[in-house]
């Protein structure tokens, strides 16, 4: 069975010598103190390698079942969410006002990576839960407020939401769910959603599900969409739970991965539901709760990578298979163990190294949201959105091959359940797809993301490489080994970005079939410039006499790596940018 062991020292690196939280000017930061982090991060640690990752291959095989309207999740699932909530970890970085905890995003993040890579099927229903109680905190009224966060804060209710229909995936603009006025001012909503993670389950008193819905007359397309507030059971003014609403699952989806999560077929038959937000005004709403979730489905790439990763260390170094080529090192045994092959090596450390590299990406971009959201910083909230796509498109697409290269390192045993390594892969791969397919994604940072507000957040971000650039040349290793690197791949994005510029007004196709390679572009020359900050870090680490030099030294040397092998990448992606759409469009659509 796979293993898992949180990487707290990683995240304590990276929080407190690379990002250096407690010193930042952001509310609730400076109470980020080492010591602090680190007993909630070892506390973390404990509890998803002790009570929730066991429980990772028992969802795989079990699935949840649905019987009588009922959806019950595999074995000792339900007993481990009461344990993780009883402790409070789903209401980590929530509002005080409702129970929660108040810790910044940052700290949620490093959290929430741990709960994934331990078993992503079980931290999706509290995670689902998040989302929706960031949707009612930020766009609902006071009462909403105090009537339903409160219990969505500890997931004595979760959450969910509801976009998708069987006939339209991406374009809501075609939905055809309905919201009906009622006298009392709630609606009843009608109509069916489907792929509804933690849709219906036994683990809560009850569910709050956000459903987005067409009002009677509304205008047509995705401007006449609106978001409601629908409870699996109603609630009485005094707050008790009463009468079942209208609302049931139809089935439970049949999936490549992720079994242990209950993605559920819901029919809305005459349900009780409240309009949240203005008329009209769903889809503000609901992208308040998207922008959470695809960070978050960022961080599932990374996660998976993570776990899948560290088996594939335990299995190359046990397994033995033929000799070094250099020289037996393991002469009293009939053969070396697999690590010491150069090809394995080489897979070991593009995990590795991308692991690191986005694990900071995505805890730096944890630090923006807390900017732009505890202290109102509107270059924040740009340069965020901005990264947003690319953290979610970008990792879970890397994080993915990452474990499927961990499966090759298995060879014929990765292949085979027994060893349990296609489990990563197959829950890896709905990351790519949920919350906005990958594709998507691309378009949305090259059609919107790089225009937005004239342009200024892309010009942030080149800016704020320059400077780093430019105020750490004076250190010739540093310039050598990472600074120059980046500088080259910070141009072949400007360069993309000036292509797109030029041809995008007049071939809009040109810019488009772009755009994946243009995110992937991004991505690493987002992970360089994290590499290169903690190679700095490492750096100064070593200069200052630092007892524990193994882990700096290796921190540079796996940044020296990607920074080699994995970064020039950029001028492949500009090349294929530069071509154009000519050869993409070329074929008629029946030729294929």
């Amino acid at each position: 069975m796979p293993s898992y062991t949180a990487p707290t020292k990683d995240m304590h690196f990276v929080l407190h010598e690379v990002l250096k939280v407690s010193q930042r000017d952001i509310p609730g930061y400076s109470d980020l103190e080492p010591d602090f982090t680190k007993a909630i991060l070892e506390e973390a640690g404990k509890i998803t390698a002790e009570v929730v990752a066991p429980l990772n291959v028992v969802g795989d095989k079990e699935g949840c079942r649905l019987e009588n309207g009922v959806v019950y999740t595999p074995t000792g699932f339900k007993a481990a969410f009461k344990q993780v909530c009883d402790a409070g970890w789903p209401g980590l970085a929530t509002d005080p006002e409702y129970g929660g905890q108040g810790m910044p995003f940052v700290l949620g993040n490093a959290v929430g990576e741990m709960f994934n890579s331990a078993n992503q099927a079980f931290a999706m229903y509290q995670g689902l839960t998040n989302g929706a109680y960031a949707a009612i905190h930020t766009h609902g009224n006071a009462e909403q407020k105090a009537k339903y966060l409160p219990k969505m804060t500890n997931c004595q209710w979760t959450g969910t939401m509801n976009l998708t229909e069987p006939h339209c995936g991406t374009d809501l603009g075609l939905m055809r769910t309905k919201a009906t006025p009622q006298k009392d001012g709630s609606y009843k909503i009608t109509g069916q959603k489907i792929f509804i993670s933690a849709g219906e389950h036994d683990m809560a008193e009850n569910i709050i599900h956000l459903v987005l819905a067409r009002i009677d007359g509304a205008p047509k397309g995705i401007k006449g969409v609106s978001l409601f507030i629908v409870p699996k059971i109603m609630i009485n003014d005094d707050g008790s739970l009463g009468a079942r609403n209208g609302v049931s699952a139809g089935s439970i989806e049949e999936k490549m991965g992720i079994h242990g999560n209950s993605t559920c077929v819901m029919n809305y038959d005459d349900a009780t539901g409240y309009l949240m937000g203005e008329e009209h005004k769903g889809m503000r709403a609901m992208f308040t709760m998207m922008n959470h979730a695809r960070l978050g489905v960022g961080l599932q790439g990374v996660a998976q990578a993570e776990v899948a990763y560290q088996n594939a260390v335990t299995y190359a170094r046990e397994r033995l298979q033929g000799r070094d080529v250099t020289g037996a090192k393991n002469p009293d045994g009939p053969a070396d163990p697999l690590i010491v092959h150069p090809d394995v090596r080489r897979m070991l450390m593009d995990q590795k190294s991308f692991v690191e590299g986005a694990r900071a990406l995505a805890m730096w971009s944890g630090t923006l949201l807390d900017q732009a959201d505890r202290a109102g910083d509107k270059e924040a909230h740009g340069l965020i959105s901005l990264l947003t796509p690319v953290v979610k498109g970008f990792l879970t697409d890397q994080g993915y091959d990452m474990t499927i290269m961990a499966q090759q390192v298995y060879g014929g045993h990765g292949y085979i359940e027994e060893q349990g390594m296609s489990q990563f892969t197959r829950d890896a791969r709905i990351a790519m797809i949920y919350e906005g397919a990958n594709g998507v994604q691309a378009l949305d940072l090259v059609g919107r993301k790089l225009a937005a507000e004239g342009g200024k957040p892309l010009m942030g971000f080149f800016e704020l490489v320059k400077s780093f650039i430019k105020d750490n040349e004076g250190d010739a290793a540093l310039k050598k080994d990472f600074l120059d690197p980046l500088k080259a791949a910070s141009k072949d994005m400007q360069a993309a970005g000036m292509y797109f510029m030029q041809n995008g007004m007049k071939n809009p196709n040109a810019a488009l079939a772009g755009s994946n390679d243009f995110m992937h572009l991004f991505g690493h020359v987002c992970l360089g410039l994290m590499w290169a900050e903690m190679a700095k870090a490492a750096m100064d680490a070593l200069a200052n006499g630092t007892t524990d030099k193994d882990f700096y030294q290796t921190k540079l040397a796996t940044g020296r790596y990607y920074m080699q092998r994995q970064l020039p990448a950029t001028a492949m992606h500009l090349a294929r940018i530069e071509s154009g759409a000519d050869t993409v469009m070329a074929l008629a659509a029946d030729a294929f």
